[in-house]
Parts: structure tokens; sequence; C-alpha cells
């Protein structure tokens, strides 16, 4: 038995199909982690959910800022960016049971037997293990509870900028998001740089890799992660940043988690801007 753990697919089908085709991904017995951003900007989202869905307990997916970004278009299409592929999800016949089954997802995933822990874009430096699964498990039970359209509401936002124990409400719920879902950069105190988006080295004064800042309570970890499609490689240790930027025409990664780390990555056709990620 085999384990994956797969970088941003966003609505990439064709690209995913031919990646399991690659690394011989046998249904019956092998399992799938996705680093989340499922869809939207490539052409197949809803064929990317019906396949992660139906894998059943074959798979386990974490929360990327797009899905997210879907869980609240279908609540409120005023939501809508223009630069969404989302339509044919919103308009499918399953779409209720699609979007349900999203929102039961975690933001953060840890298997002990594997020693490996998955989140979409990172933690900050003030979170270890702990922390951040009970983050995520907050998050989660929001989105499951019959007020998760109140937290759709207070969702977008970069504010507040950093970490504190005694965040409350909607401030600490959009904190948690912003951090597992859109983190690239920050400071050794922890706070967001959210709007830097390109490689190291583009970043404000004073922001860092989340992953580079000194002494972060989660250093101990094996992370697994996605989001960051423009980082590259990285020699950091601990650290799997798996999007390799398949929908802008890179390539989709996979890393094989048992046994010795290996990777395997299949050039992708591409057909989004790079400009709109």
């Amino acid at each position: 038995m085999a384990t994956y753990a797969i970088g941003d697919v966003q609505g990439c089908y064709d690209e995913l199909q031919a990646l399991l085709e690659n690394i011989g991904f046998d249904r019956s017995s092998d399992r799938l982690w996705f680093c989340g951003d499922l869809v939207n900007r490539g052409p197949k989202s809803l064929e990317v959910l019906r396949f992660v869905r139906d894998l059943g307990r074959q798979a386990v997916t974490v929360l990327g800022n797009h899905d997210l970004h879907l869980v609240a278009v279908a609540r409120d299409p005023g939501c809508t960016n223009p630069k969404d592929t989302l339509t044919p999800v919103l308009e499918a016949p399953d779409r209720d049971e699609l979007i349900d089954w999203l929102r039961q997802q975690p933001l953060v995933h840890h298997d002990a037997e594997l020693g490996f822990t998955m989140v979409h874009a990172g933690l900050v430096p003030q979170w270890n293990l702990e922390t951040a699964l009970r983050c995520s498990a907050e998050l989660q039970a929001t989105l499951q509870s019959n007020d998760y359209g109140g937290f759709l509401d207070h969702m977008y936002g970069n504010q507040p900028r950093a970490w504190s124990d005694d965040l409350k409400g909607w401030a600490r719920l959009r904190f948690i998001t912003n951090c597992c879902t859109r983190l690239r950069y920050c400071d050794e105190r922890g706070q967001l740089a959210l709007k830097a988006k390109g490689p190291p080295g583009s970043q404000p004064p004073g922001y860092h890799p989340w992953f580079e800042i000194p002494r972060r309570a989660s250093r101990e970890l094996r992370i697994v992660f996605g989001h960051w499609s423009t980082l590259g490689s990285t020699d950091a240790a601990g650290v799997y940043p798996l999007d390799t930027g398949c929908v802008w025409g890179g390539a989709l990664t996979a890393l094989r988690l048992d046994g010795e780390p290996q990777r395997v990555s299949l050039p992708c056709r591409g057909s989004a801007d790079p400009g709109r990620h």
C-alpha cells in the first residue's frame, strides 16, 4: 500500500488522471492526500471534486483558499470573481452534495504513523502541531454548523495580521483561515504578509517564507503543503512544497510518503494566466 500527497490540482482533471497512471495508483489499496485547491482556474473542477469525493477513505484532502471560495460562492453568488471557472460545479445536479462534502474537510491533517502533516499554505511560528490541529478543528466545526454562513460572510479580509490566543469570534476564524490557506510570508512575530505572492526575494523587508522563521514551533514536523506555485525548490528541512503550477502550465506533483519521500512530476498543458493566481 502506497500513500502519495498531490499538489494543487485546480480543476486539471486530465493531468491528475495522467499522474495517477504514471505512479501506478491502485484504487483498491493506495491512498492519496490532496493539499487543497482542488478547484478553480482549471477547466474540470466538477470532475476533480467528484473523483476525490468518490475515493472515500482512500483520499484525504485539506481545504485551500479556492475550495473555501467555492463554498462561499455556492451560498452567495455575489462573491463570484470574474476569473472563476466554477460554473459547471454550481450548475451540477449534485452541487449541494459536493459543497456539503467540502464543508466536512479539515484545514490541517496529521498522520502520526507516516510522520507527515499536511496544510494548504503554512503555519505561523507560534503554532505547534497541537495548536494547528485545534485551530483546524475550530474552523471545521464552524463550517459543519448551521451558522457556517455567518463565517463565510466574514471570511474575506487580511485582518487580524497576527495570531493571539486571545482572538475571538470571526476575527479568530479569519486568521485561522488565512494562515492555513493563504500564508506564504510572515515575520518572526507571526505577522502575515498576505499581499506578497512572488518567489523568495520579492517579499517586503523583514518578512520570510513561513518555514524559514527561526525557532518556529512546528520545526520538528514534516509538512507537505501547496498554494505557492512561484516558490520553486527549497532545501529547508522538513518541508515539502507540492504546488508546481499545473494550472499555469507547470507540472502536477506527487510525493510518496511511505518510506523515503519520492517526488514524481508530470508536465501540464496549462490553461490559465499565471497573473490570475
